[in-house]
């Protein structure tokens, strides 16, 4: 998309600014605190490439001081976006309250990316919060965010980490940071609840806009807002089987950590799974499990029946009763797509390319068995994959996984290539990757943080196979418990 804004090219920068052409509701100005003695700590040079920036520049003093917040780009239009959204089934009114959104980049190839500045500082909505962020909650969200980008997940990205000498006090005093997150956009179910409860006309300025810049091809259609509510769903049951594949856990689905664009945004209280479970819960405030692994596809159908009553004004303006009905048709296919979605993955996981009936019962069968016997979801599939020892417990199902493999005349070797390019052999180790953060905070010292980052990349590669991320989680270590870094 080419949003129509003013562009400001700086050789570093480039600027658009189509969301600020939204009615004022949307957002309002905002500064970023200033900073002491801002640090450079980590540059995603690769991602930074990508968006065509120079990165002599970006480690320059004025880059830092851009990506701080402690003087602005030039062709910079610094926001904050207001939104709402249900938080554990409770409605509240919200907004950026530690986040700047510095401006829309745009690429020489017309590609748009969200700019944000992230524990840049308090704003119109932050509620009497600091608008801070801790170094430790921006390390995770910077590791989980690239973590994601390295499965092949659709997510929201990190370009920098900078650490200052500033003092953040939380349940104890932290040292202060700001992470550089790049957004296909950051339109949540969340931005339209929000408009809902205003104007009509915003309501549709806020949609057109969600069209134009994410499903341009659904403008001139007459149906185009129940095409809108299609597509994304299509987005987020596709993006929450491939969560479901590899054990990810978002912990706080809240509809204002929903995106529009389908991608993984807000990395809180999240986590992979060590021992399969359905009902694991990372999240230290979810009692109920409300957000527990096996509850995320349900809880998406929810956020998206969310989405669908903001849209109902528009779908059909002057039928309430078949703009409903329409929506009802459109979210009653949820479940099916869903299952389409993660009956194609986890049948590619046991190395059949297309899911058949015999394919989806050995899934189910093989993920009974490691969760009655607490193992490792991750490493477990990964040494099917590689032919690996698997536990005495499996034996039976491997048999009759291989005898349908070849009734289905599907080759072994095909399979197992299919396997690895499926199962990642790493993912964030909850245990590893606290100690990896602790330490960088306590001791200053990144370089084990920064070898997790290298090797996240490329979380399939065979030679990851016995790396530290690549083995289960010891026994004996207390379970994992996360926290919102708010």
């Amino acid at each position: 998309m080419k949003p129509t804004g003013i562009s400001s090219q700086t050789g570093q920068w480039n600027f658009v600014h189509s969301y600020s052409k939204l009615p004022a509701i949307f957002y309002s100005s905002a500064q970023p605190a200033k900073s002491q003695s801002p640090e450079l700590l980590i540059l995603n040079e690769d991602l930074a490439k990508l968006l065509g920036l120079d990165i002599e520049f970006l480690k320059s003093p004025l880059g830092i001081s851009n990506l701080s917040g402690n003087e602005t780009p030039l062709g910079a239009n610094l926001i904050a976006l207001a939104y709402a959204g249900h938080q554990f089934g409770g409605f509240t009114t919200l907004g950026d309250g530690r986040a700047i959104l510095i401006g829309e980049h745009q690429t020489q190839s017309g590609d748009v990316f969200d700019i944000q500045l992230k524990g840049s500082g308090p704003t119109t909505y932050s509620r009497g919060g600091d608008g801070l962020a801790t170094l430790k909650s921006m390390l995770k969200e910077y590791l989980y965010s690239e973590a994601m980008h390295g499965l092949g997940i659709p997510t929201t990205r990190s370009l920098a980490l900078i650490k200052t000498e500033d003092i953040v006090r939380r349940e104890r005093l932290h040292p202060r940071a700001i992470v550089t997150r790049v957004a296909s956009s950051h339109l949540r179910v969340g931005s339209f609840e929000f408009a809902r409860r205003n104007d009509l006309d915003e309501l549709q300025a806020l949609a057109d806009y969600a069209i134009e810049r994410h499903y341009p091809s659904l403008k001139n259609s007459g149906d185009r807002y129940s095409m809108l509510l299609e597509e994304v769903m299509e987005r987020q049951a596709r993006l929450i089987a491939q969560w479901m594949s590899v054990g990810f856990i978002h912990g706080v689905m809240n509809t204002d950590n929903v995106s529009i664009a389908g991608q993984t945004i807000d990395f809180g209280p999240c986590a992979f799974m060590d021992e399969y479970s359905i009902d694991k819960v990372f999240s230290s405030i979810d009692h109920h499990g409300r957000y527990a692994y096996g509850n995320q596809p349900n809880i998406t159908l929810w956020n998206l029946c969310r989405f669908a009553e903001c849209l109902i004004p528009l779908i059909e303006p002057n039928d309430p009763d078949k703009a409903v009905k329409k929506a009802e048709e459109i979210l009653g296919r949820y479940l099916e797509l869903y299952q389409a979605h993660w009956k194609e993955l986890f049948s590619k996981k046991i190395g059949f390319s297309v899911p058949t009936e015999k394919s989806v019962e050995l899934i189910n069968s093989l993920l009974r068995v490691i969760s009655e016997h607490d193992l490792d979801f991750t490493y477990t599939f990964r040494q099917l994959a590689n032919d690996s020892h698997l536990e005495p417990i499996l034996s039976a199902w491997k048999v009759e996984w291989i005898s349908e493999l070849k009734n289905a005349g599907v080759d072994m070797g095909s399979a197992k290539k299919l396997m690895l390019e499926t199962n990642p052999a790493i993912i964030p180790r909850n245990h590893i990757i606290e100690a990896a953060i602790d330490e960088a905070e306590i001791t200053n010292n990144l370089n084990a943080f920064k070898e997790i980052l290298k090797v996240l990349k490329n979380p399939y590669s065979k030679e990851l196979d016995q790396h530290i991320l690549a083995l289960p989680r010891p026994q004996g270590l207390p379970p994992t418990i996360t926290y919102c870094g708010t």
